[in-house]
């Protein structure tokens, strides 16, 4: 009669025998050419002063060493690796996250998520420009020009927790209007003088209120909830209040939460629905996310940020100022696509003597043959500088009318010259020309035409041709890897500063990858693509 088999917790029991394998070192297991070994290496020579400041003194040692912590997160982020219960199953069971660790025990999932989102939140950003710096040192860097490119990464939110600006004002002024006719019929009835006002709504309601829980105090209103039941005219006047308090300080949160935004998420209230290239349904569909914007130079990624707003080119000056405070030097030019172009970003590169390789938004209708039989456009009418006037196709003149000042939601003014034609009273040609129902109307910015003539000049010159072929393979290509090969589509925190840790974690990795690749290639000092010659 066969015995009953018995399990056990502890596997080793069962008896099998077994041999103990040499080495006991791992040292021998990684290859040489590893590239977690370089990744050791680079990380190695930072400063982790301000992660450690991050941990109290009196508490007990952290079970991982802070250093050896970051080693393991920015390693497994480089290799597509991202949740933290995956990273603790590589730190049991991969060979070159054991070889980090040196010994140390494996942590688990909570203590990798804590690290990641409590004590690494504040040192992650300098701890990345450290090692930009490094790669400059090493002679890595070209720092002739930076190629920008932005693109959008949803966010971990629910895509149905939207909050519309217009809609959160339509209802607010629904219910102000209501709140005016309770407040007009409250002081007829208690004799009183109480006024809600347009910017001090919810202090007003909330002084109304405070009187009625007084009113009801001191007459001793006994209140009645249930069918059949008659409410006191104080009870009545106290809970229409009090809904219109609670509703108010619904709209002041909404309010507060939009930060300059049409709308915001929810489930992550940083985040702004916008639509995304991967639009798989073909409907628009708008899903919350942020805009990530990156700076490459000689395939590393040398900048990154994160943006709520939709637009690049809201983001391309506050994005500069921040990669010239972080890294301690300043580009002398900059290459960018059209999604850029604005006469701010002109100005401010011209202020920076920094030289600008950014191509016009019309670089490509201005190279078709609809665009050149076009009579409606400006470029197509002939110009006397003398004069200051436009010949359009019929030969009348369109002369300055007027000149029109435009601010920018950033508070940068310019200024927009109008041209209206002379007459345009019987012209045969009006209906190719314009749908004004009188004259045409040109509307101009000389400022931003010139500044825009010395960028399309920059990009078409033999540099920027060179320039324009390397952001497309170098910073665009960037993005590819991180979003095709690296699988990284939507962020795994919430909040900017969280998500902004994931991509830098992520560049990090990237950076080291890249930088990996070229010494095996022996492509080290290697700065751009060449342009190829045609025959």
């Amino acid at each position: 009669m066969s015995s009953k088999l018995k399990y056990h917790k502890n596997y080793t029991e069962f008896g099998e025998p077994y041999q103990l394998v040499l080495p006991l070192s791992l040292e021998g297991l990684v290859p040489e050419d590893d590239s977690v070994r370089l990744l050791s290496h680079e990380l190695e020579g930072l400063d982790y002063s301000l992660l450690y400041k991050a941990y109290s003194a009196k508490g007990r040692n952290p079970a991982v060493d802070p250093k050896t912590m970051f080693k393991i997160l920015t390693y497994a982020y480089s290799q597509n690796i991202y949740s933290s219960r995956k990273i603790e199953t590589a730190c049991r069971r991969d060979i070159n996250f054991m070889w980090l660790l040196a010994g140390q025990k494996a942590p688990d999932h909570s203590t990798i998520a804590r690290f990641r989102t409590g004590f690494l939140a504040d040192a992650c950003e300098s701890l990345f420009y450290q090692m930009v710096r490094r790669l400059e040192r090493a002679d890595e860097l070209s720092k002739e020009t930076v190629f920008i490119d932005g693109t959008k990464l949803e966010a971990s939110a629910n895509k149905y927790t939207f909050v519309w600006k217009k809609s959160v004002g339509k209802w607010e002024e629904k219910m102000f209007r209501k709140i005016q006719d309770a407040v007009q019929l409250l002081n007829h009835e208690y004799i009183q003088d109480f006024s809600v006002g347009t910017e001090t709504r919810a202090q007003d309601i909330q002084k109304i209120f405070g009187f009625l829980e007084e009113k009801c105090r001191t007459d001793g209103t006994v209140f009645v909830h249930g069918r059949g039941k008659r409410k006191s005219r104080n009870q009545r006047y106290l809970e229409l209040f009090r809904r219109f308090l609670e509703r108010q300080t619904i709209y002041d949160w909404h309010t507060a939460s939009f930060q300059g935004r049409n709308n915001y998420c929810k489930t992550d209230p940083d985040a702004t629905f916008m639509h995304m290239k991967d639009d798989h349904m073909r409907n628009a569909q708008l899903k919350p996310g942020y805009n990530v914007q990156i700076g490459v130079d000689s395939g590393y990624i040398v900048a990154v940020d994160i943006f709520q707003d939709r637009n690049d080119v809201w983001t391309l000056i506050p994005f500069l100022k921040t990669m010239e405070e972080k890294l301690g030097f300043r580009y002398p030019s900059v290459t960018a696509d059209s999604g850029y172009e604005s006469e701010e970003g002109y100005s401010f590169l011209r202020e920076n003597r920094q030289k600008p390789y950014i191509k016009p938004q019309t670089y490509e209708k201005w190279k078709k043959r609809s665009f050149k039989k076009d009579i409606s456009k400006r470029e197509n009418m002939g110009y006397d500088e003398s004069t200051d006037t436009y010949t359009c196709h019929a030969g009348r003149s369109l002369s300055p009318l007027f000149i029109k000042r435009q601010k920018s939601k950033s508070g940068y003014e310019s200024e927009v010259t109008v041209y209206e034609c002379e007459d345009c009273t019987g012209c045969p040609y009006k209906e190719r020309c314009t749908r004004a129902k009188g004259s045409k109307r040109l509307y101009i910015s000389k400022s931003f035409l010139e500044k825009r003539q010395e960028s399309y000049e920059n990009i078409l010159s033999g540099t920027g041709i060179k320039y324009r072929m390397n952001r497309s393979i170098q910073v665009e290509g960037a993005f590819g890897v991180l979003k095709n090969d690296y699988e990284f589509q939507r962020f795994l925190l919430r909040g900017k500063t969280k998500v902004k840790l994931e991509i830098l974690l992520l560049c990090m990795g990237y950076n080291i990858n890249k930088l990996h690749g070229k010494i095996q290639k022996d492509r080290t000092g290697s700065y751009f693509f060449p342009v190829k010659e045609t025959a």
